[in-house]
């Protein structure tokens, strides 16, 4: 996580939202990325999103079955979603995100039966820090 958190610093370096992730297998850096929507102009440049595709080019294939996804904030449904189809093994974030976060804040969409596949998770990792970020960034901006 504290991998994650220097990425979150990168991206609020070019004044993105602070949110860094990171994929790993095995002890092994597959991918990683930072928020890059205003820079890259593309609504789906998630840190998430930028760690999976990094990953999947790494491996060759888009499917990433047993990884693990460090990332500083709680995952949109969109991510959470990309995270089901890549195959994810598990999700480990720091801080919750109460109006859009989608694991265990306004809902609980990677605990859906429906779904042909789980991710595991677990949240709170290094939370404070992560927060402390974010919180510094919107203060700034405000």
């Amino acid at each position: 996580m504290r991998r994650a958190l220097e990425l979150a610093d990168r991206a609020a370096a070019r004044q993105e939202v602070p949110i860094g992730a990171l994929v790993v297998r095995d002890g092994q850096l597959l991918g990683e990325g930072w928020n890059q929507v205003i820079s890259a102009g593309d609504p789906t440049a998630h840190a998430e999103i930028v760690a999976l595709r990094a990953a999947a080019r790494r491996v060759g294939n888009y499917r990433l079955p047993d990884t693990t996804l460090y990332v500083t904030l709680e995952p949109c449904t969109m991510c959470a979603g990309a995270l089901v189809h890549a195959r994810v093994a598990q999700l480990v974030f720091a801080a919750c995100e109460p109006r859009a976060g989608v694991v265990c804040s306004t809902c609980n969409m990677l605990d859906e039966p429906r779904f042909n596949h789980r991710v595991r998770w677990q949240g709170g990792i290094l939370a404070a820090e992560s927060g402390e970020r974010l919180q510094a960034f919107f203060r700034a901006r405000r």
